[in-house]
C-alpha cells in the first residue's frame, strides 16, 4: 500500500510549481496566511483530481473535468469535501431532516404514538398488528386503516410516517402547507400608490411590461365597461380598477364589483392576473430557489402560522404522544437534551412498544451522538438549515460523514472550528482522530493553533498572500514546523509571535446600552449592559445565546429604530441608552449576494470606476466600447456562450454538476475585442483574476478605485479575487467585504457597529492587521461589538460578556462580564478558564 500521496508540480492560481509527500491515513493540516495558497493545494487541486480519477475509474466521461494544473498525483483516494457553503437553502429542510433525525422520530411516533379519539377525546395506545401482520412503517401520503374507538366506536384512520411529515400533504398543516409561516405580499413594497399605473407605480415593471399590462388593463375596463386612467394615482383609483390592478379579474376581491359578469376569457381581451397575486403566484413556484426567494421576499411580509403556531403539522399529527411526549415537542429539544430523552425512553414505554422500537431508538440515539461529538448539541431538530451558520452546516456533513463508516477516503476539509468555543473545538479534534482512526486520511485547511497542535503533519504555505504564497515555507511534526525560523505560523505556535494585546483597556464614560428582558430563544430574561465607546465582546459556548442577543434582538430592533424595518426584534423588554447613538450599522456572515455574478469588485463598488477606466482608454474609444461593455453581467462585451460566467455547468447525471471552462472564450469571460483593450498593462480579463493586492499596484494613480481597494486590504482581504463569484465566498469573507464597503462610508456621528466573528477564516497575522481597524474604529469614538471566540480579540477587547454556561437550554445566563482579567478570573466562566 502506498504510504503518501505525492504531488509534482502544482501550479494552480499562485501555487509555485509545489512539490512534496503527504502522509496517508493521518490528520495533515494545511495552514499559512489568508490567500497563501492553501485551499488552492487541498480543494483546487488535491480534491479536484481525487474526482476525476475516481470519475475516470467508473468509465465515466471526463473530458468536461479537467486536470488540474499539477504534473502528476499519485497514491490518492477516493475524496470528499467538506466545505463551509449551506448547501440547502429551502426553508423545507431543517436539522431533522437533513440528518434523518426527523425521519427516525417519525418512525418512532407512527409505531408507538398514543393519539386522542377524534370522537371521544379518549388516548388511544398505537395499534400494532392488524389482521395479524405487523403494519410496516409507510413514508406515502396513504392513509392507514381505520380501526374502531374501543370507547365510542368512531373511525380512527392509523396513521402512519407521511402523516408526521410537513413535507407531505398527509401531515403538513394546510393553512401553511408545512412551513411554519404565512406569507403575504406588503403591497406598499410593491406598488407606489402615489404614481399612476403609467407613470412607474408598479416596482420592477420594466417599460415593455408596463407597456403590455397597460394593454390588457384597458382591455378588461372595456370587458367590465368602466374606464382605467392610468395616469392617477393608484391611491385615488376607484374600488373596481384598484383592486383588478392589485388582485386580477379572478380574485374575489375583484369579483365582487362584477359578480353577473364572466371573466375575460384571454389575456389580450383583459385577463389581467394582478401584481398581487403574480408576486404570490411565482413566490410558490420558485419557493426552492434561495437567490429567487431572497429577492421576493423584499417585497412580502412573513407570519408565524395561526393555525400550527409555527410547528408546521396539521392537527391529528401534533396531538399524537409518545411517553407523553409530541413530536414537536421532541424537535424542539437542544439534540443533546433529545440524547437524554432517548436514553430515559426504555422505561417509559411498555415491553410490546420496547420492542417495536428498540431497533429506531438506537439508531435515532447514535446520529443525535454525533452531532453532539461535533460541537452542534444545542441545535435542535425543528430549526430551519437555512437559519445556520456556515460553520454549523459544516459540522451537520461531519456528523454525517462520521457515520459512514468509510475507510479508505481522502477527507478534505475547511476550517472546520469555525464558530466554535474553544472548550468545543477540543470535542472536534477528537472527531477528526477518529475519522483517521476509521483508516482515512483527514485534509483540514485550518488556523485553529489547537488542531495544529494535534496534527500528525503539518504543511504551512506561504510565505505571505497572492503572488507572495504559493510555495512550501515548512512541514513536518507540529514540533518541527514551530521550531522552523522562516514560518510565521511556526512563530505563533511556538509563542514567538502573538497578537498584540492592550496594555490596559480604555475606561468608559458611563454611556451605555442596556437590553432589558432578553427572553429570544435560551435566553433567561436577561438584563446586559454593553459600554458605548469600547470593544465589547459577547462570548459563550456555541448556542448559548450571543447571536440571539446582538443579532435578533439588538440589531432587528436597530434596524426598527433607525431605518424603519417591518422585522420585529425577538423577544424582550426593552433597551435604553439609544440617545447617545446616532447610527448602527450590523455586519453578518449571511453571503453578500446569491447570485453567482456578485463579486468583491461589484460589492465594493470598485468595479464601475474601473468599467469607466477601461472606456476611457484610446483603445476603447477607437473601437466605440463603453462602460457597459467591459460588464460581465448584461450583453455587449460579454461572452454570450456562458453570459459572462467564464464558466458552464456540465450536468453529471446522478452526481452533482460539474462547472468547466467555457470553450468560447476560454474562461476569460468577454468577446476577444473587449480583451484588446488595455489598463496599466492588463486586460479586463485579468484585472478580475488578480488579487485585491495586484489589482491595487494596477489603479494606484486611481483614487476612486484604490481607496476601495485598500480598505478590502485593510480588513485582510487583500489575497482575494476581485471576480470571485459570491457564492464561493465563506461567511467570514462575506463579512469582511461589508466591513470594507461600510468604512467607506462617510461617517456621522457616533455609530455602534455590531460584528459576528469577523476573524472567521483569518491566520493570527491577519487578526492582528484586522484588529487595528477595529480599534482605530473606537478611537474615532464609535464602538464595536462582537460575537467572538477567538481569544486573541477576546484579550484584546475593553470589556467582556460571556454567557453560558452551556449551550442550549442550559445557556442564556450572563456567566460573567468585565475586562478580560477580570473574566479570566472568573471560576464559573468556561471562557475565563481558556483566557
Amino acid at each position: 500500500m502506498v504510504a503518501s500521496i505525492h504531488i509534482k508540480g502544482a501550479r494552480l492560481h499562485n501555487l509555485k510549481n509545489v512539490t512534496l509527500d503527504l502522509p496517508k491515513n493521518k490528520l495533515v493540516v494545511i495552514t499559512g496566511l489568508s490567500g497563501s495558497g492553501k485551499s488552492t493545494l487541498a480543494l483546487d487541486t488535491l480534491h479536484r483530481e481525487g474526482q476525476r480519477q475516481y470519475l475516470e475509474s467508473l468509465g465515466m466521461v471526463t473530458g468536461f473535468v479537467s486536470k488540474p494544473a499539477v504534473d502528476v498525483i499519485t497514491g490518492l483516494s477516493p475524496s470528499i469535501s467538506v466545505d463551509q457553503h449551506l448547501t440547502n437553502r429551502s426553508p423545507r429542510s431543517t436539522v431533522g431532516t437533513a440528518t434523518e433525525v426527523f425521519t427516525y422520530l417519525r418512525v418512532l411516533w407512527a409505531r408507538i404514538g398514543h393519539r386522542p379519539c377524534p370522537g371521544c377525546g379518549h388516548l388511544l395506545p398505537p395499534s400494532y398488528r392488524v389482521g395479524g401482520e405487523q403494519i410496516q412503517d409507510d413514508d406515502t401520503d396513504a392513509t392507514g386503516p381505520a380501526l374502531p374507538c374501543p370507547h365510542c366506536a368512531t373511525p380512527v384512520p392509523e396513521l402512519v410516517m407521511g402523516d408526521f411529515s410537513f413535507n407531505k400533504p398527509a401531515g403538513a398543516c394546510p393553512a401553511c402547507t408545512g412551513l411554519g409561516v404565512t406569507v403575504r405580499a406588503d403591497v406598499h413594497r410593491l406598488v407606489d400608490h402615489d404614481r399612476g399605473v403609467a407613470d412607474g407605480a408598479v416596482l420592477g415593471w420594466h417599460p415593455a411590461l408596463t407597456e403590455r399590462a397597460l394593454s390588457t388593463l384597458h382591455a378588461a375596463a372595456r370587458h367590465y365597461g368602466f374606464t382605467f386612467d392610468v395616469r392617477q394615482p393608484v391611491r385615488d383609483l376607484p374600488d373596481a380598477p384598484r383592486a383588478l390592478l392589485l388582485y386580477g379579474a379572478d380574485s374575489p376581491q375583484f369579483r365582487r364589483h362584477f359578480p353577473d359578469t364572466a371573466p375575460p376569457a384571454t389575456v389580450a381581451r383583459g385577463r389581467f392576473e394582478g401584481v398581487v397575486t403574480a408576486a404570490m403566484r411565482r413566490y410558490a413556484e420558485r419557493i426552492d430557489d434561495a437567490a429567487y426567494r431572497e429577492k421576493a421576499e423584499r417585497s412580502l411580509l412573513q407570519e408565524t402560522c395561526q393555525d400550527c403556531r409555527g410547528t408546521r403539522l396539521r392537527p391529528e399529527s401534533r396531538g399524537v404522544t409518545v411517553a407523553g411526549v409530541t413530536l414537536v415537542d421532541a424537535a424542539r429539544l437542544p439534540l443533546d437534551a433529545l440524547a437524554g430523552w432517548l436514553d430515559a425512553l426504555r422505561g417509559q414505554v411498555t415491553a410490546e412498544e420496547w420492542l417495536l422500537t428498540e431497533p429506531v431508538v438506537a439508531d435515532l440515539h447514535e446520529r443525535v451522538r454525533r452531532l453532539v461529538d461535533v460541537g452542534v448539541g444545542y441545535l435542535t431538530a425543528e430549526q430551519p438549515t437555512p437559519s445556520l451558520s456556515a460553520g454549523e452546516a459544516q459540522r451537520l456533513r461531519l456528523a454525517a460523514l462520521l457515520g459512514s463508516g468509510l475507510t479508505g477516503v481522502l477527507y478534505v476539509l475547511d476550517e472546520p472550528t469555525i464558530g466554535l468555543h474553544p472548550a468545543d473545538s477540543a470535542r472536534l479534534i477528537e472527531v477528526l482522530c477518529r475519522l483517521r482512526d476509521l483508516g482515512n486520511t483527514v485534509l483540514v485547511i485550518e488556523h485553529d493553533l489547537d488542531v495544529l497542535r494535534a496534527a500528525d503533519h503539518v504543511v504551512d504555505v506561504g510565505p505571505g498572500a497572492g503572488r507572495d504564497g504559493g510555495r512550501i515555507v515548512a512541514q513536518g511534526t507540529p514540533a518541527e514546523v514551530a521550531a522552523n525560523p522562516a514560518s510565521v505560523t511556526g512563530a505563533y505556535l511556538a509563542g514567538r509571535l502573538a497578537v498584540p494585546v492592550p496594555e490596559t483597556p480604555r475606561p468608559g464614560d458611563g454611556r451605555a446600552l442596556v437590553i432589558r428582558g432578553a427572553r429570544a430563544h435560551h435566553l433567561k430574561d436577561l438584563t446586559v449592559r454593553l459600554p458605548l465607546g469600547q470593544l465589547v465582546a459577547v462570548t459563550g459556548p456555541s448556542g448559548s445565546g450571543k447571536s440571539s442577543l446582538l443579532l435578533d434582538i439588538l440589531g432587528r430592533a436597530a434596524r426598527r429604530r433607525f431605518h424603519g424595518a417591518s422585522e420585529p426584534p425577538a423577544e424582550h423588554d426593552g433597551i435604553d441608552g439609544w440617545e447617545h447613538l446616532d447610527k448602527v450599522v450590523t455586519i453578518d456572515q449571511q453571503p453578500i449576494s446569491r447570485l453567482p455574478r456578485s463579486n468583491a469588485a461589484t460589492y465594493s463598488d470598485a468595479f464601475t470606476p474601473i468599467r469607466e477606466a477601461f472606456a476611457r482608454t484610446a483603445a476603447a474609444r477607437e473601437r466605440g466600447l463603453t462602460p457597459g461593455h467591459f460588464s460581465a453581467n448584461v450583453p455587449g462585451g460579454r461572452c454570450e456562450r456562458c453570459e459572462g460566467a467564464g464558466v458552464l455547468a456540465v450536468p453529471m447525471h446522478f452526481l452533482p454538476a460539474v462547472e468547466v471552462r467555457c470553450p468560447a472564450c476560454r474562461g476569460r469571460r468577454f468577446r476577444p475585442e473587449v480583451c484588446e483593450v488595455r489598463y496599466g498593462g492588463h486586460d479586463i480579463a485579468q484585472v478580475l483574476n488578480a488579487t485585491v493586492d495586484e489589482a491595487l499596484a494596477v489603479f494606484a494613480d486611481l483614487p476612486a478605485v484604490a481607496n476601495r481597494l485598500r480598505r478590502l486590504a485593510d480588513v485582510g482581504l487583500g489575497y482575494l479575487q476581485l471576480g470571485q463569484p459570491a457564492t464561493t465566498l465563506s461567511g467570514g469573507e462575506a463579512q469582511r467585504i461589508k466591513l470594507a464597503r461600510e468604512l467607506g462610508r462617510r461617517i456621522a456621528g457616533r455609530t455602534l457597529y455590531l460584528l459576528d466573528e469577523p476573524t472567521t477564516g483569518l491566520h493570527a497575522a491577519d487578526t492582528a492587521r484586522l484588529l487595528g481597524v477595529l480599534q482605530r474604529l473606537v478611537d474615532a469614538g464609535h464602538t464595536v461589538v462582537t460575537i467572538e471566540h477567538n481569544l486573541d480579540v477576546i484579550r484584546a477587547a475593553d470589556w467582556v460578556v460571556d454567557l453560558g454556561p452551556a449551550g442550549g437550554a442550559a445557556g442564556g445566563t450572563v456567566v460573567a462580564e468585565g475586562t478580560p482579567k477580570e473574566i479570566a478570573q472568573a471560576v464559573t466562566s468556561r471562557t475565563g478558564a481558556f483566557l
